[in-house]
């Protein structure tokens, strides 16, 4: 599986997923960029698919910011650069998550509790090979 990393763009043209810009896949905590090409491509068939605008949260997470954000420690889903948290709720969340299926994402995360800043669909595109074992589909 190939990955594209900050090194890669030199300019902005080099970037080929119209709908998502590599400053929002970008890690907050250091600006650091991976990401998989796979996931990335299915992110923006997701977008095409919906027809809709996607709001990426969280993308990246280099492993020293994803063990101060979350519990999943420096090797989360997040850590590989084939995970995305979407910021939805209500049917826009259904929608969102009947789509990923079909498309074949394989780690699906609800958050659909609390304030609507903080609703959300966690997405990646773990494979075996990444030695992640989780359900398809949780919530947290």
């Amino acid at each position: 599986m190939s990955f594209v990393s900050a090194e890669h763009f030199s300019y902005a043209k080099d970037w080929e997923w119209e709908n998502f810009s590599p400053k929002e896949m970008a890690c907050q905590g250091t600006g650091r960029l991976f990401v998989s090409i796979y996931f990335l491509d299915l992110l923006q068939e997701l977008r095409r698919t919906l027809d809709t605008p996607l709001t990426v949260s969280s993308g990246y997470r280099s492993p020293e910011h994803n063990q101060r954000v979350s519990s999943t420690g420096t090797d989360g889903p997040h850590t590989t650069g084939k995970a995305a948290d979407i910021l939805c709720h209500g049917r826009n969340a259904y929608a969102l998550m009947d789509a990923a299926l079909k498309l074949g994402f394989t780690g699906i995360g609800v958050q659909q509790k609390g304030p609507l800043p903080r609703r959300f669909i966690h997405l990646d595109a773990l494979t075996v090979d990444d030695e992640m074992v989780r359900p398809t589909v949780w919530s947290y």
